[in-house]
């Protein structure tokens, strides 16, 4: 299976990256604007290229021949997962995982909700935007919700539907990493989801560093 991570020198990304390798047989293409930061991945198994989630041909270039595109995107959020639901249209990928955040939908609730919305409320409009495009898309996505994220080494969370209430406040990214490549392994499971993550057990007004 080949897998091309977009906006793969983000943090989620290189947990994601590394659980790949670890655990999978997959071909991975890693995208970033500046391929020097990974290229001392590059191996038989992976391909690191230059692009720019802003220009089009860049990622009609890069999703050729892919089956699963992992959309880790920070800044043009919602111009580049339009942009890359368009290149997979053009090239016949299906298949899209989207890292967005908690809160997009008014779904943190209480006291962490309100906290949530205070501080990262800002940021609502682009991730919901993009959700919203994939979600209209007609192609077969998943759409992650993380909690707060730790840098904890260590793989232990549990989901939530989009219709539900949001639970906990904080979560590895290692756990979300493992989600993804999950997502990718088991698409019938995981399509067309939408699903909040978080570590059972951290309930709370605020994460636990705050």
């Amino acid at each position: 299976m080949n897998i091309l991570i977009v906006g793969a020198n983000g943090q989620i990304a290189r947990e994601t990256i590394d659980l790949y390798l670890e655990n999978t047989d997959f071909n991975l293409t890693l995208f970033l604007r500046n391929s020097s930061r990974l290229a001392s991945l590059e191996s038989d198994r992976v391909k690191v290229i230059e692009g720019d989630v802003t220009n089009l041909s860049d990622l009609v270039e890069a999703t050729k021949g892919m089956d699963v595109v992992y959309l880790n995107l920070a800044g043009p959020v919602e111009e580049g997962t339009k942009n890359a639901i368009t290149a997979m249209k053009e090239n016949g990928v299906d298949n899209v995982i989207l890292i967005t955040t908690l809160g997009i939908y008014d779904e943190v609730p209480g006291e962490f909700g309100v906290w949530n919305n205070a501080n990262i409320g800002p940021y609502f409009g682009p991730y919901r935007a993009a959700a919203d495009a994939l979600e209209a898309s007609g192609l077969s996505y998943t759409v992650l919700r993380p909690a707060w994220l730790t840098n904890k080494d260590e793989i232990d969370y549990e989901t939530t539907d989009k219709n539900e209430p949001f639970k906990g406040t904080e979560v590895s990214r290692k756990s979300v990493a493992d989600l993804v490549v999950k997502a990718s392994q088991d698409r019938a499971k995981y399509h067309n989801k939408n699903l909040g993550v978080d570590k059972p057990g951290t309930d709370g007004p605020k994460p636990s560093w705050y």
